[in-house]
């Protein structure tokens, strides 16, 4: 076992010296986003939740997680995408984030769970700017998978509220 935690250690050591992150990707409206897998604390599958009153219309609300209260953001909607119901794929992505004044745990829900890649930074591309908005400023990048398109998200500029 321990012969397997310096293997594992010794592999993510090369990939960071290489430029390689791992990103969990997931799905939200037909499309793949990503994730820096090290930002993810744990994956949980939908709960009800405490609303809070007068939060955005983003914010759902929040849970208990072990004694710590995390928000929980719908993705769907802090990108503007429309609403949907929740169902049995629906997950809560609870991801520490670190900013200037902390670092802060929040729970993003998104409609399912598609992959973890292994991606070499070099590899991803910047969003082309269509317009005087700023509309892609939650995505840090695009990568090409395969023959599909995952949008890395920025989640600093996504959790900044």
């Amino acid at each position: 076992m321990i012969s397997d935690q310096n293997q594992l250690s010794n592999q993510l050591n090369l990939q960071q010296q290489q430029g390689i992150k791992q990103f969990l990707t997931f799905m939200m409206a037909d499309e793949e986003y990503g994730v820096d897998i090290l930002t993810v604390q744990e994956i949980r599958s939908w709960e009800e939740i405490t609303v809070l009153p007068n939060a955005p219309e983003f914010v759902k609300g929040v849970i208990n997680l072990r004694g710590t209260i995390v928000p929980i953001i719908d993705l769907r909607l802090r990108f503007g995408l429309p609403s949907t119901d929740y169902g049995p794929l629906t997950v809560v992505i609870v991801v520490k984030i670190k900013f200037e004044q902390g670092s802060k745990i929040i729970g993003i829900t998104v409609d399912a769970v598609s992959d973890v890649y292994s991606i070499a930074e070099q590899d991803a591309k910047a969003v082309p700017n269509i317009s005087d908005s700023n509309n892609c400023e939650y995505v840090a990048g695009l990568v090409n998978v395969g023959e599909k398109m995952v949008a890395l998200i920025d989640l600093q500029k996504t959790m900044n509220i």
